[in-house]
């Protein structure tokens, strides 16, 4: 009963969203902490005023779906997000069983954002990486086709897809509630709108850096760009957008390193994030780019009251 289209009448894409809320938090480090640690963490983000919690998913961190129980059993009403669940890391079986038993024990605060990972990624779990849009498609019809005999939650577990390029969104608007793209500018944000259409959800990442100094600002920004431009993915999806060669070598010209990653005060990262909200984004999962958890939350303590002020 997770979200297949058909399964979303109960939660509508308009409940969705305010659900959400316009801003949530995008955390790369919480899932590396100890349990003990992301409970505190997920507690405090919970207070701070966020309605939503992304977080993703590696080899060497927690399981998905484990660690959104445990971040889910550490708040009341934060909404908890796979950002993504790598569908290489469970059959379809899996995801559905899981997805259904989180969202009936947790009262409809979890999404299932999925996606087809990477190439070396994947590789390195043992498997062969193959054609994306067809992979993912075959992937929700096998979760369509399972059956759940369990108490079932009373509402369709969204799901939603890791989509960058127009295929991907294509299948995000046909079968799920929307697309979580990542590592994107805002002219991304406006083309995926004008692919998804007006009545699905868009929510995309935004790497955030609080330093008003901009080679300071854009030496953090690097330490991140220089891995994922390294991803053929990410790179594909920015030359398709018109970025170059040169825009993507020695981890990302300051053109491009400024349109995938705000830097500055609170005002003008609140700034970039309404330029994505005015794109077309519902919702807008701001990643602070820090060493480590606790450096995370300082930064979400100062952008909290300038982001949610709305």
């Amino acid at each position: 009963m997770t979200g297949s289209l058909e399964g979303m009448s109960e939660i509508t894409i308009t409940a969705l969203r305010e659900q959400l809320g316009s801003v949530g938090v995008w955390s790369s480090k919480i899932g590396g902490a100890s349990a003990t640690a992301e409970r505190a963490a997920a507690a405090e983000i919970e207070s701070l005023g966020f309605r939503t919690l992304w977080f993703g998913e590696a080899a060497d961190n927690k399981e998905a779906f484990v660690n959104a129980s445990i971040l889910l059993q550490a708040t009341s009403s934060l909404t908890v997000a796979t950002g993504i669940a790598n569908i290489y890391a469970r059959d379809p079986l899996a995801a559905e069983l899981g997805a259904n038993a989180l969202g009936e024990a947790y009262g409809g605060r979890f999404v299932l954002g999925l996606g087809v990972s990477h190439a070396p990624m994947v590789a390195s779990r043992g498997h062969d990486y193959a054609a994306p849009v067809r992979t993912m498609r075959e992937y929700l019809d096998a979760m369509d086709s399972v059956s759940y005999t369990p108490p079932a939650p009373g509402f369709a577990v969204p799901r939603v897809l890791a989509a960058l390029r127009p295929r991907m969104l294509e299948l995000a608007r046909d079968r799920t509630a929307g697309a979580h793209p990542y590592f994107v500018p805002v002219e991304h944000t406006e083309r995926a709108r004008a692919i998804l259409g007006p009545d699905r959800l868009l929510a995309p990442e935004l790497m955030v850096v609080l330093e008003t100094d901009a080679a300071r600002a854009r030496a953090v920004a690097r330490e991140t760009t220089t891995r994922y431009l390294a991803m053929p993915n990410y790179a594909n999806n920015l030359r398709e957008l018109g970025y170059t060669e040169e825009d993507l070598a020695g981890g990302g010209s300051d053109r491009l390193v400024d349109d995938i990653v705000v830097w500055g005060d609170a005002a003008a990262i609140r700034e970039r994030v309404d330029a994505h909200l005015r794109a077309g984004a519902d919702h807008v999962a701001v990643q602070p780019l820090a060493a480590d958890l606790e450096s995370q939350l300082g930064q979400l303590r100062a952008l909290a009251p300038v982001l949610l002020a709305r």
